[in-house]
């Protein structure tokens, strides 16, 4: 049965249409669940961040490649201690409200941000709990903002560009009610906040006096290129069932939706829709416990690696859509080369042949799984137990909860784990993502001094060639130890009906911008 909400919709377009009602040109996204709020970088999931980052901009965001750019920002120098960072803001740049933009608003931004009460995602980023400090922020003049911070990092602005973090957002001090508490943003992005009806949409409304950043182009790259907002208004209407969301694409009723992977060829057949695959940063993985009795032992980690097809696994899991990568590095980095192309080969006599050097004795081994959609967790666990089975292990899978798997991953009490990695787009957030001292955090998985200091040089870091050889001698270590599989990045399918003109997805999320309708 189609979703409530899309039948209101579908039905209140007819209406409109027999009646010879003037419409305006809006444009309907599907998303599988509601936001979680409008507050950017709080209370926030992957789906939320794809609707309020439509409406908020930051001092930086990223390029398509992973690389950092101005954005509210004309122009920003790094002293040569790399101790101190200015930013020149762009002039006229307005808010929703027409107030124009200017240093105050950053610093009144900033402060928010390092409240406490502002429960901000990425305060520990900034405020030294996670090693980087920024220890003063000033406005020598209104276009000016400079920032300190304790020591050199590569990885300051991407921290500020980070999606996740609601790109650090500089919003209109009105977002905030009189009482303190967040109201809505008013924000200076392309598309403004007109409507939250909780559990049905989310409405924006195209902000006519938005200004391209300079040298933008004509299409969308990453979070920093054009950004024209060619619809007059964007719904992203919950839908939770795929079949609705489907029958809606078909119909007309929906303009934009995610589809599931099996759903690909039926509508690459129809007419009345487009398909199309983006990859993006997230790693789908199978992490090893190399603290487990068993698994501690590299060369069983490396017979299970030399025992799966990846290819194969990659195929079946995605449907066909993905591309296999076993580096940290995704495919779309500017850091992803030759060296990082390197990949485990498919070698079962080698396999054995390391389980009888291990000593492995047929100890049972189990891998959690999970059967969330869109996630391939179960379908690649699937696939590696028959292929561990082959060649000897005893493999088994545990079938959990979502909420349940994350929490053994996050205390470590797992032996595989079918898991999937959110999006870090710079490699050096990406290994760090999941390495580090498992004493002091059980959630990690490598856990290796030569890996780590190689990291933390990776962090310090700003010139690009010396970061190369960074990454490049971490794969290496990487598919020495096999800590982890990194099997893919994620390849997760799209569609749009035929009246949609420039739409895209970048990370997972829909970019309405640059998104015209037909008539």
């Amino acid at each position: 049965m189609p979703h409530p909400s899309l039948s209101r919709t579908l039905a209140l377009s007819l209406a409109l249409a027999w009646a010879g009602v003037a419409q305006a040109a809006v444009l309907t996204i599907a998303q599988p669940a509601d936001i979680r709020s409008i507050n950017p970088g709080v209370n926030r999931d992957n789906t939320t961040d794809g609707v309020v980052l439509h409406m908020v901009e930051g001092l930086v965001g990223y390029r398509e490649d992973g690389t950092v750019a101005p954005l509210l920002a004309q122009s920003v120098s790094m002293s040569d201690d790399g101790l101190t960072y200015t930013f020149t803001l762009r002039e006229g740049v307005k808010f929703h409200n027409g107030a124009t933009l200017s240093s105050a608003d950053v610093l009144w931004n900033w402060q928010r941000y390092m409240d406490p009460k502002s429960d901000w995602r990425c305060r520990s980023d900034f405020d030294g709990r996670n090693g980087l400090k920024v220890t003063d922020v000033s406005a020598p003049d209104a276009r000016t903002v400079v920032m300190k911070i304790s020591h050199r990092s590569a990885v300051f602005l991407d921290s500020l560009a980070r999606t996740d973090c609601g790109m650090t957002a500089i919003v209109h001090k009105d977002s905030v009610g009189a009482d303190g508490n967040w109201d809505k943003p008013i924000g200076t992005g392309p598309y403004q906040f007109k409507e939250w009806k909780r559990g049905e949409y989310v409405l924006l409304t195209a902000f006519k006096d938005y200004a391209q950043p300079p040298g933008a182009g004509d299409k969308p790259d990453g979070y920093v290129g054009a950004k024209r907002a060619l619809a007059d208004e964007v719904k992203f209407l919950v839908v939770p069932d795929a079949s609705s969301s489907k029958a809606g694409l078909v119909s007309g009723a929906i303009d934009a939706s995610q589809i599931t992977n099996t759903d690909v060829a039926e509508l690459k057949g129809n007419p009345a829709v487009a398909v199309m695959t983006p990859h993006d940063a997230t790693k789908h993985t199978l992490l090893f416990q190399t603290q487990d009795p068993v698994l501690k032992n590299v060369k069983l980690r490396q017979a299970i690696a030399a025992a799966l097809d990846i290819p194969q696994v990659v195929a079946a899991a995605s449907e066909g859509l993905g591309e296999l990568n076993n580096s940290a590095v995704h495919t779309g980095s500017a850091y992803y080369k030759e060296a990082e192309k390197r990949a485990y080969r498919h070698d079962p006599a080698r396999a054995q042949q390391l389980l009888k050097e291990a000593g492995y004795k047929g100890e049972p081994i189990v891998i959690y799984a999970n059967k969330r959609a869109h996630v391939p967790s179960y379908q690649v666990a699937v696939m590696a137990q028959a292929m561990m089975q082959a060649v000897g292990i005893n493999a088994r899978i545990e079938v959990l909860e979502w909420a349940t798997q994350l929490d053994r991953y996050n205390t470590g009490k797992y032996q595989i784990s079918s898991f999937t990695f959110s999006s870090r787009i710079d490699p050096a957030l990406s290994f760090e993502q999941f390495s580090g001292d498992k004493t002091a955090q059980p959630r990690k998985v490598w856990d290796d001094p030569q890996a780590q200091k190689l990291i933390d040089e990776s962090f310090l870091e700003s010139d690009p060639a010396r970061r190369q050889a960074l990454f490049d001698q971490l794969h290496a270590l990487m598919l020495e130890q096999t800590p982890l599989l990194v099997l893919y990045n994620g390849a997760d399918a799209w569609a749009t009906g035929k009246r949609v003109q420039g739409f895209s997805v970048w990370e997972g999320k829909p970019r309405a911008w640059g998104t015209s309708i037909k008539p």
